[in-house]
């Protein structure tokens, strides 16, 4: 088991070990907790964009389902006729330039695997940078928009928001609550109180302190012609490869046995490169893999390579209340 995911699985399970990090977490709550101030204080260099921006992301390291919401919300917000746009960090990107404008076309390699996602899916313009202020003002400059969604940046506090969106993990919730390096936070528990809402990615319902929202399966998408078929084409039992390099890959080979098929699971490290010969597995069996590791494969798939297509599906009361804040943000003559 790599180290990383030795200290995962002692965030969320427990080990008495984790004792000996506790002054590294002093250390690391007290400088978020003093950059945090200073953003409320309106110190230092804090850009403030001319149209509504809302940050999408979570205070827990790892996967909680962000990109499947965000398309939501792209998609919600294109129905209503309002253009929007995405800021990313683009974590893995290696592009000529910085800020960098993806397009559908891109290789994974230059645009980085999520942002390629979005913009393939979606058409939506989006730029990449680790300075999101940057990337904000390089997305204004390219073409007028309405509204702005920063995919994760909760702690970019550079960036002036309108709206902040915490999404979570039902299943492994905050784990020890615990901050960085004895604990899975990136900010202090506390940090849910001051944001606008708590989405849990997995529960079946709504909950006292946050939405419910989950990821429903929709169809499999082969990456070699595009063809696409329903998710009755592999009969019940089914055998076949499973490939995740999410932040929690278990979640999707559960996904996968809840469709009833037998997955050999193949879990990688988020956002990990892909080979002909990384992904060479026996015994021979269709191989299924989810949409954010199949932008990077396509080039190289096999006939029988498959992704597995998640549309995200938040709660009706996340739904109404999103609506009511679009209302609130955005001038009249913009909604329908």
């Amino acid at each position: 088991m790599a180290m990383s995911d030795r200290l995962l699985a002692a965030w969320y399970q427990g080990h008495p070990a984790l004792k000996l990090l506790q002054p590294l977490e002093w250390l690391y709550r007290r400088i978020v907790m003093n950059k945090r101030k200073r953003f409320l204080a309106g110190e230092g260099e804090i850009y403030q964009p001319p149209v509504p921006l809302i940050v999408v992301g979570n205070i827990t390291v790892g996967g909680t389902g962000k990109t499947p919401l965000i398309l939501w919300m792209i998609q919600h917000c294109q129905r209503s006729g309002l253009r929007v746009g995405v800021v990313s960090r683009g974590y893995g990107a290696k592009p000529p330039q910085l800020p960098w404008r993806v397009e559908a076309d891109q290789s994974a390699d230059i645009a980085g695997d999520e942002p390629l996602l979005i913009v393939q899916r979606t058409g939506v313009p989006l730029m990449i940078d680790p300075d999101r202020s940057s990337a904000v003002k390089a997305l204004l400059a390219s073409e007028p928009l309405d509204l702005i969604l920063s995919d994760d940046g909760m702690q970019h506090y550079r960036l002036a928001r309108d709206l902040e969106l915490v999404l979570i993990d039902a299943a492994r919730g905050l784990g020890n609550k615990r901050c960085l390096p004895a604990g899975p936070l990136r900010e202090p528990v506390e940090r849910l109180q001051s944001v606008d809402a708590v989405l849990y990615n997995g529960a079946a319902n709504d909950r006292e302190n946050g939405f419910a929202f989950q990821l429903q399966p929709t169809e499999l998408v082969n990456l070699q012609s595009g063809e696409r078929r329903p998710l009755d084409y592999f009969p019940a039992g089914q055998a076949l490869h499973a490939v995740a390099g999410i932040g929690n890959p278990q979640r999707f080979f559960t996904t996968l046995e809840t469709l009833h098929w037998q997955p050999v699971p193949h879990a990688f490290a988020d956002h990990a490169e892909y080979s002909v010969q990384a992904l060479n597995f026996t015994p021979s069996l269709p191989l299924v893999m989810t949409e954010k590791d199949a932008v990077k494969c396509r080039a190289f798939a096999a006939a029988d390579w498959w992704y597995l297509a998640v549309d995200a599906a938040p709660s009706p009361a996340f739904v109404a209340w999103f609506d009511t804040q679009l209302m609130r943000l955005l001038p009249a003559r913009l909604l329908p």
